[in-house]
């Protein structure tokens, strides 16, 4: 019989090394711009694709309804997002960067791409490489496993 050992098992490494990022990055975005995590990725989602209904941003961000709906809200409060009707579904919304969310954003993605410069100097651009490989294997391997529950 094999033994768990938690500090060799992957997926809690995995999970310590996620939180230990996202508490750096939240710290920093909270710090610099006032911007919670969930926040920051639906500006840089948006940012990205352009105008998304709250459902196709729960699946780009792989974040819930609840987390996204908060979000959002925040995000509308603060002027960054606007909201307009779907002309694909009349029961949903589509959200955009209003001009001072694209403005928020081209200030927060210069300083994105620092903290990650800072934070993976440590490897070399090889090892940057192979470990985003790696986690995207990781991530389609643990969606494969959701398909056999």
């Amino acid at each position: 019989m094999s033994t768990l050992k938690l500090d060799d098992f992957l997926p809690y490494r995995l999970s310590l090394a996620s939180n230990a990022v996202s508490d750096a990055v939240a710290t920093a975005y909270r710090k610099l711009f006032g911007l919670r995590i969930p926040e920051w990725r639906l500006v840089t989602v948006l940012a990205e694709g352009g105008a998304m209904s709250q459902q196709a941003l729960c699946g780009r961000t792989r974040m819930d309804k609840v987390t996204v709906s908060r979000a959002a809200i925040a995000l509308a409060e603060r002027g960054l997002i606007a909201r307009a009707a779907n002309p694909d579904d009349q029961r949903s919304h589509l959200l955009t960067l209003t001009l001072d969310g694209i403005a928020l954003y081209e200030q927060v993605a210069p300083k994105a791409l620092e903290l990650e410069r800072r934070m993976f100097d440590v490897f070399s651009p090889a090892e940057r490489e192979q470990l985003l490989a790696m986690l995207k294997r990781v991530e389609a391997a643990a969606g494969g496993l959701d398909d056999d529950r």
